[in-house]
């Protein structure tokens, strides 16, 4: 009877209540499983909710199947920073593991060969590194997805990896892997996405094999050191719809077979050194994606291009493309983008491009197209880039661009266009940049210029009428030659950030407005050969002026005194109506050629080939020639003794060997000395400071106090000592930046070299910023020090971006960061420097160069380094102005220097921030320890994975604006906590948007706010 009854249960008993305390028990095993798991993790935050009172199918991250085990974590970007527990596969029904964008280190989990249901793993951008285990295909046999991307994995890809049956996924892209790609993938019959990219694998052909992945999807190569053609075998990829084999070194022809594939919607074949025609077979019609810039691509475009009825992006550009666009790419009614730039096309432009499609991107400048632009390029309304410079096109302009509102960049420049200038485009909302040079175009400019319009450049055409009474946000305003006519309204100076205005060669009347020297900015101001006429304003006086060029104007009156404080590079005030004295400051051969065609003005300096002041019309009188006499005669006494004095130095100099009397001064900037005066003066008293380039001295002169830097005179070291005095002569005297220590001067000599500076009264960061064992510096509160690190960095970023040829400073350090009396930081000391023959390339160097604790790990590795070397060297200054410490400070690690001290304090406590720092406010605090992280991510060994300087200028400046020193106010936290730990050679901080590759992008969304 009992029997009956338990079988009467087992049968019509709902069969939850019949399990329910086995059901329960598994799900409180679960829940355990997982609390440890967080343990483990360090319970990071994203984790709160994993507790022992709540549903562990509504943890976060977790997902249960119908039956309430744990099925899938995904716990991307969720700051774990430790290793992934083996306990992790106690969870039997574990299908779905994604753990990409942590911190976790360690090497591969193995334990993963025991979750026996996994189908995907992800645990891209993390810092795994070390091999791949030889017996990676001991994984879960119907595992689908393997993605390892952005990790440091090193060594040779297993061939294990082609012994995993079931892949659907492989992913082993931007790591370290060398060696070359495994034939076994080819094996991997199943496999629909293959990426390779990014690994600095052994320069090899592609293996013809890959052909044979006939459910491929996506394939991307790229950077991955690939030689030879393409093979013909890609043709049997049927079901391709992504196709990267960019910025490899691929030669040869496109294969036809390629163009046979089915509908592709992206097709990527970027960057590469290919050579070799385009073939004109193509017959597909469902690629949308073309992308074969950057290449060495031979011939014309294919005229089957035409038939892509789902093309969208074109690109072809940087290659050796000629004859003509085919008439068919514009009618094709999915184009958005096409870019044909630097190449040899020629013909006229495609009549009907933009008439079928909503085009927004058109640049085909740089080749010798000639005829009309096509009339409907904004027939879409979406067009915002038209890019046509450096072509021979010519005809009107086409009037529909004038209701184009939506341009924002248009350059036209280098050409032959006629007729009026569309005043539409003026109204463009978004319209940033205009430059129309070299051009004949007629029109006049708005009254009010576009709010966000920062580039205006308009030389060598015919625009008449008046200059705008509002210029908007203009960094630069360039419209020489043209007929420009009327006053210069006081408005128009209310341009905060203008930094360059040319504006010689029209029609201007009136005078100078006094409002101009409101342009604090401005470095570069030609008003030259218009009629403008006045006194020169004394506001001017208080611009921060390199360039200036008033000549061949109708000015008068006397040149303001205030000029005189302002080091030209550039003066040229010749051909006006001025009269009286040249200031002082500015009677030096420097401005010999700068006032010529001035009748009344007058020097006292003979170097001049003006009026002399002394000279005069009347007699003096006797009572002013007794004066005078007496005069020269104590000026001669004295001269005799001061004669004397050097005539007995110079003797003593002799004897020492340390004088020559064949000395050659080469001037840079406007002085007022000569040599003499500097070798008199190179004296006990003066020195103010001894390093490895040589001895630094101050010299006070009348006006003026000047360092001078003398080469150490040492037989042995002569070749060294040559090479770097010619290497920080030939940069210093070539460059001009606000952050960059001025090079007035050098002197040479048989036995002597000297390089003058300007004399920065602060002295160096080092001797400011380690007061602690000096103690002959102030302090400096954040605020200062903030400011160093941002004139500093973009001192560097001038040098690295914006010089033509870049050059790599290799030696800095905050002994070579010198400070003005406004604590404005100037980079010094270029005797290491070595200029880099083409932009971005590594650049051999025959000796390690730098300094302990500011070395770049690969400075004493490679025989090649580039400006990454710089980024690492700021970053130790960076953490120098946040710690307080010295680059050769490693805390109680005798071993360790200041580098090592802060990545270990990092994942250990997290930032250090200097106590006189952080008892004043915690705001200085917060920016304080952004600023560490900063310098973690320019410190990690990896030079590819840290940022440019153009990066740390922008990161540096939100900081600048967030903490109120511009007037910004306040801003949110920069840095969610996205420093990574673990391993420094792994990129240290997450990047806002995976899908671009470049170093700018990963680093570009560091600090939105």
């Amino acid at each position: 009877m009992a029997l009956k009854l338990i079988h009467f249960l087992f049968i019509f008993l709902p069969y939850p209540f019949f399990f329910h305390k086995t059901s329960a028990q598994s799900s409180w095993n679960q829940k355990q499983i997982l609390v440890n798991i967080k343990n483990d993790w360090g319970n990071p935050p994203s984790l709160n909710s994993w507790n022992l009172t709540g549903d562990h199918c509504k943890f976060a991250g977790i997902h249960c199947s119908d039956d309430g085990l744990v099925d899938g974590i995904f716990l991307s970007k969720s700051n774990i920073s430790f290793p992934i527990p083996a306990s992790i596969c106690d969870l039997k029904g574990l299908t779905f593991l994604k753990l990409s964008d942590n911190s976790i280190p360690g090497e591969f989990p193995i334990f993963l060969y025991n979750c026996s249901k996994l189908q995907e793993l992800d645990i891209s951008q993390n810092y795994f590194s070390g091999e791949l285990p030889a017996d990676v295909d001991k994984m879960p046999s119907n595992l689908t997805h393997f993605v390892i991307s952005g990790n440091n994995f090193d060594g040779e890809i297993p061939p294990a990896i082609g012994r995993m049956p079931s892949i659907k996924t492989l992913d082993l892209s931007n790591n370290l892997f060398i060696g070359t790609t495994p034939l076994e993938v080819a094996n991997l019959s199943k496999l629909e996405a293959l990426m390779l990219a990014y690994n600095p694998f052994s320069p090899a052909k592609i293996s013809p094999e890959i052909g044979n992945l006939t459910r491929l999807t996506y394939l991307w190569m790229s950077k991955m050191n690939l030689l030879g053609e393409i093979p013909k075998s890609f043709g049997k990829l049927v079901n391709l719809v992504h196709l990267d084999l960019a910025r490899n070194s691929l030669v040869g022809e496109i294969p036809a077979s390629i163009w046979m594939i089915k509908p592709l919607k992206n097709f990527y074949l970027y960057a590469n050194n290919l050579s070799g025609e385009i073939s004109s077979t193509v017959g597909a019609h469902g690629l949308a994606v073309i992308d074969l810039s950057k290449n060495e691509l031979t011939g014309s475009i294919p005229e089957a291009f035409g038939e892509l009825r789902n093309l969208t992006i074109l690109f072809l550009e940087f290659n050796n493309l000629s004859g003509e666009i085919p008439a068919s790419i514009a009618r094709l009614p999915k184009l958005i983008d096409i870019r044909l730039f630097n190449n040899r096309l020629q013909g006229v432009l495609p009549p009907e491009m933009g008439k079928y499609s909503r085009l927004w991107n058109f640049e085909v400048d740089d080749n010798m197209f000639t005829g009309e632009l096509p009339q409907h390029l904004c027939d879409g309304k979406a067009l915002t880039s038209l890019i046509v410079f450096n072509n021979q096109l010519i005809g009107k302009l086409p009037k529909s661009l004038g209701s184009c509102d939506t341009l924002l960049n248009f350059q036209i420049q280098n050409n032959r266009f006629t007729g009026e200038f569309p005043a539409g485009i003026w109204s463009a909302v978004n319209l940033t940049l205009v430059i129309t040079t070299q051009n004949a175009l007629t029109g006049t400019l708005p009254d009010k210029l576009p709010w966000n319009l920062t580039r205006l450049e308009i030389q060598n055409n015919q625009f008449s009428g008046k200059l705008p009474s509002s210029a908007g946000g203009l960094l630069v305003f360039l419209a020489d030659d043209n007929k420009l006519s009327g006053e210069i309204p006081a408005s128009f100076f209310a341009m905060a950030l203008l930094q360059r205005l040319s504006l010689s060669g029209n029609q201007l009347s009136g005078e100078i407005p006094s409002e101009i020297g409101s342009l604090k900015h401005l470095a570069f101001l030609n008003l030259s050969n218009n009629q403008l006429s006045g006194q020169i304003p004394v506001t001017m006086g208080s611009m921060l002026l390199n360039t200036l060029d008033l000549s061949k104007n109708q000015l008068s009156g006397e040149i303001p005194s205030t000029l005189g404080s302002i080091k030209f590079i550039s003066l040229n005030l010749s051909f006006n109506d001025l009269t009286g004295q040249i200031p002082l400051p500015l009677q030096n051969q420097a401005y010999e050629q700068s006032f010529l065609a001035n009748p009344n003005l007058c020097a006292f300096h003979s170097i001049f080939s003006i009026k002399n002041c002394n000279n005069r019309s009347k007699k003096p009188s006797l009572i002013l020639l007794t004066l005078f006499s007496i005069l020269g005669a104590l000026i001669f006494s004295c001269a005799f003794f001061l004669c004397f004095l050097i005539t007995r130095e110079r003797r003593q100099r002799r004897k020492a060997g340390t004088f020559s009397s064949d000395w050659k001064l080469t001037s840079f900037q406007a002085i007022n000395f000569d040599e003499s005066a500097i070798l008199n003066s190179l004296t006990g008293d003066n020195l103010i400071g001894i390093g490895g380039g040589g001895k630094v001295y101050r010299v006070s002169l009348i006006g003026d106090t000047i360092a001078v830097k003398k080469i150490h005179n040492t037989a042995r070291l002569d070749s060294i000592i040559e090479k770097q005095f010619q290497a920080e002569v030939e940069i210093l005297s070539s460059i001009r930046h606000e952050n960059i220590v001025k090079l007035l001067c050098c002197i040479s000599g048989q036995n002597l070299k000297l390089l003058v500076y300007e004399y920065l009264q602060n002295g160096s960061l080092d001797r400011r910023l380690h007061r602690r064992l000096r103690g002959d510096a102030a302090p400096l509160d954040w605020r200062t020090r903030l400011q160093i690190a941002i004139g500093a960095a973009k001192g560097l970023c001038y040098m690295h971006h914006d010089c033509f040829p870049p050059f790599v400073h290799r030696d800095v350090k905050s002994s070579n960061i010198l400070l003005d009396p406004e604590y404005h930081a100037k980079i010094a000391d270029f005797g290491l420097a070595k200029i880099l023959e083409r932009a971005g390339e590594p650049e051999s160097v025959s000796a390690v160069a730098g300094s302990f604790g500011y070395m770049a790990p690969e400075c004493t590795s490679l025989k090649k380094v580039n400006e990454k070397v710089d980024v690492y060297s700021f970053g130790v200054v960076l953490l120098e102005l946040v710690t307080g410490m010295e680059a050769g400070d490693g805390g109680e690690e005798e071993d360790e220097n200041l580098t090592d001290w802060a990545w270990r304090r990092y994942r250990e406590n997290g930032v250090a921030v200097d106590q006189e720092i952080a008892g004043v406010s915690p705001e200085w605090v917060r920016e304080a320890e952004l600023m560490f992280k900063i310098g973690i991510m320019c410190t990690v060994d990896d030079p590819g994975k840290r940022p440019t300087m153009k990066d740390v200028v922008q990161m540096l400046m939100k900081l600048y604006r967030g903490s109120g020193i511009g007037g910004g106010g306040v801003g949110k936290p920069l840095l969610e906590s996205r420093i990574k730990t673990g391993s420094r050679r792994k990129q240290v901080v997450d990047i806002a948007d995976d899908s671009d590759d470049s170093v700018l992008s990963q680093n570009a969304g560091l600090l939105s706010l």
